[in-house]
């Protein structure tokens, strides 16, 4: 079986106002940074085979730490990247819906069929996602990979291999938290989903409730 370690990028310098980031490439945070460091003392005894990481910024941010502690150099893979969200990035929810309200309202009832305008079709993200995925489990069979990648990314993948309908990734999942662990084994075309949402345990390759 191969392990994937699927962790959310840290806090970024828009979470705060609750902006939606999608493909915008913003910084981390001074706690999205120490989140990055978090993440690296798991990562040093996590005995993992590789690092795979999201192309944008804040991904690469939180993943840096790691290299350094593993030695292992991330591979970059555009198809790890957030989903765009068109015309809402940068946006809150309150300056959505004030600036295209019906689109919002549809967005918010069907997220998976009513995207954001000029926005990206997260049936798309996931199937990218889940290619992406498979890739990784042909070039490390057996092998823990840890993967830095986002928060819609993350719920679409999981809905997909669950058999969970997309429209439902908001509800379903509501968020991922930033430098949490969601674990899935991939072997022979069959899924487990092994934890999910995990705080990270700092001294340890494994995760545990708080």
């Amino acid at each position: 079986m191969t392990r994937l370690a699927l962790i959310r990028h840290g806090e970024t310098i828009w979470q705060a106002e609750n902006r939606y980031a999608g493909s915008t490439d913003i910084p981390l945070s001074p706690r999205g940074l120490e989140r990055a460091e978090r993440l690296a003392n798991w990562a040093s005894s996590a005995d993992l085979a590789a690092i795979w990481v999201s192309p944008l910024l804040r991904a690469r941010e939180t993943v840096a730490p790691s290299e350094y502690a593993t030695g292992i150099t991330a591979r970059v893979d555009s198809r790890l990247r957030e989903i765009h969200f068109g015309r809402g990035e940068g946006l809150t929810d309150a300056e959505i819906k004030q600036s295209f309200p019906q689109a919002f309202a549809a967005f918010q009832s069907d997220a998976a069929v009513h995207y954001l305008p000029a926005g990206e079709d997260p049936r798309d993200v996931a199937l990218r996602a889940i290619e992406c995925f498979r890739e990784v489990e042909t070039m490390h069979p057996r092998g823990r990979v840890l993967v830095v990648t986002h928060n819609t990314l993350i719920r679409v993948a999981l809905c997909q291999l669950l058999g969970v309908p997309l429209s439902k990734y908001r509800t379903v999942f509501p968020t991922i938290a930033n430098g949490a662990l969601s674990e899935i084994g991939l072997q022979d075309g069959l899924f487990s989903l092994l934890q999910f949402n995990s705080p990270l345990e700092s001294d340890s390759g494994r995760a545990r409730g708080e």
